[in-house]
């Protein structure tokens, strides 16, 4: 029996346990849900790659208290190429429940996809994994090593501490960063480039205490219009990023993103202009770009006719390769200090940092990845940006200079990671399970 007719095979199993791993609701942030869902997420990870040949899986402690399942499968040959397997089982909090069609935590099939947190990101690509190995079976030349993190949606860092001093845990020739996705359903890619983010939280005080709109209006300082000035200085008229000293002109070399899927994949509303004076590829890949998470201010139902004393805001600057966060943070911090009206206090509190990445494409394990995935999809694997960030591929960059990092996953633009809805489309389960096993079953032939 072929790989292809095996994964086939597999699927109602795939969908069982994508259910099964779906249904714990691991947001890796004790405030929102018990710290227990994370420990149950990583004990079914951990008894899941038991099963197919990881007998020595443990679960270790990182630096932020998360767990992360560890283990290695050893082919016949030592001395053999060793690759490598990532992913992550902490899921993004569901948002706004109500603005979800199904419900959050229970994998729902809606128009031949799979609905659920973490569908996509990051439990599709565990069960990816796990479809792929048991397709292979025995049949591998190629020694195997296994990271699977328990925080990396909250950013606070747990595994980027563990890399370096465990290098020799988990050192490998190429490491397969499931954790990114496709240019569309049915259109394989590599990620090649990622933005790096910084997380700041912009804090504005003007007065003791609210105050009388009435009374003190017109000529009392308002933090809050303190603070919409500055946040409205962040953009320009044309929706690009303007902050002083960080370049917003570069452009983007590799796979374009036409505007129309965009808008399409965006939810871009009819009449609603793209931000930017770049293509949309250069606006999310070769460019900085900051976003309002959050605003502190009293809601529309139950305000007062009262001036707000103290603000704050939380953004996120993305920027590209070639910026470091340094430079971002330092550029963003005096930017909002510059521009603050009127004397009001600022400060501002760095949340979390992470620098951009540029992948090599050059070497064997990139070249049999693209050969595989264009076995698996029968078109050519494509190259693209991400707009996301992801600090560890910096961090196995700067551990293991001369493995290969290669980025790719079952996420895809209509998957709407991290927002309501999030989905996954099976077949790119299964085609990225094919695509992964024909890298692992061959690989060792091209490694040179």
């Amino acid at each position: 029996m072929d790989l292809r007719t095996r994964i086939t095979d597999l699927m109602p199993q795939v969908r069982e346990e994508l259910a099964e791993l779906v249904a714990i609701r691991s947001v890796a942030d004790p405030r929102q849900f018990p710290p227990e869902e994370c420990e149950r997420a990583a004990q079914w990870v951990l008894d899941k790659f038991a099963e197919v040949g990881f007998q020595d899986a443990h679960l270790e402690e990182t630096a932020d208290g998360s767990k992360a399942v560890v283990g290695s499968r050893p082919c016949s040959d030592p001395s053999a190429t060793t690759v490598l397997l990532y992913a992550h089982y902490d899921v993004q909090p569901p948002l706004d429940e109500a603005a979800w069609r199904t419900p959050p935590f229970e994998l729902t099939e809606v128009d031949g996809r799979w609905f659920g947190r973490g569908t996509a990101d990051c439990k599709g690509n565990i069960v990816m994994h796990l479809a792929a190995l048991r397709a292979l079976g025995e049949d591998l030349s190629v020694n195997l090593k296994l990271v699977v993190e328990g925080s990396e949606e909250q950013g606070t860092g747990g595994l980027e501490a563990f890399v370096p001093e465990h290098a020799d845990l988990l050192r490998a020739d190429t490491i397969l960063v499931c954790d990114t996705g496709n240019a569309a359903v049915g259109r394989p890619a590599a990620t090649v480039s990622l933005r790096g983010m910084v997380n700041v939280v912009v804090t504005v005080e003007a007065l003791g205490s609210e105050l009388h709109s009435g009374m003190f209006g017109g000529a009392a300082p308002d933090a809050l219009a303190a603070l919409v000035s500055m946040l409205a200085s962040l953009r320009d008229g044309h929706g690009n990023t303007t902050v002083k000293g960080l370049d917003n002109s570069q452009t983007w070399p590799g796979e374009a993103y036409p505007p129309d899927q965009f808008r399409a994949d965006a939810t871009v509303m009819e009449g609603v202009s793209l931000l930017g004076d770049g293509s949309v590829s250069d606006m999310l890949w070769a460019r900085p770009a900051v976003t309002i998470l959050g605003i502190d201010c009293p809601p529309v139902v139950g305000s007062a006719s009262a001036i707000v004393p103290r603000t704050a805001a939380r953004l996120n600057l993305r920027i590209p390769p070639g910026m470091t966060p340094g430079e971002a943070q330092a550029a963003l911090v005096d930017h909002l200090h510059a521009v603050a009206p009127w004397g009001v206090k600022v400060e501002v509190e760095v949340e979390a940092a992470g620098a951009p990445f540029k992948a090599a494409v050059d070497g064997p394990a990139y070249k049999a990845m693209t050969t595989a995935m264009q076995e698996a999809y029968g078109t050519p694997m494509t190259s693209l940006g991400q707009g996301g960030s992801i600090p560890l591929c910096n961090v196995f960059a700067e551990t293991y200079p001369e493995a290969e990092l290669i980025l790719m996953g079952v996420e895809e633009p209509l998957a709407l990671i991290h927002a309501p809805n999030e989905s996954v489309d099976p077949h790119e389960i299964a085609n990225m399970a094919l695509s992964e096993a024909i890298f692992l079953q061959r690989y060792a032939g091209n490694a040179t």
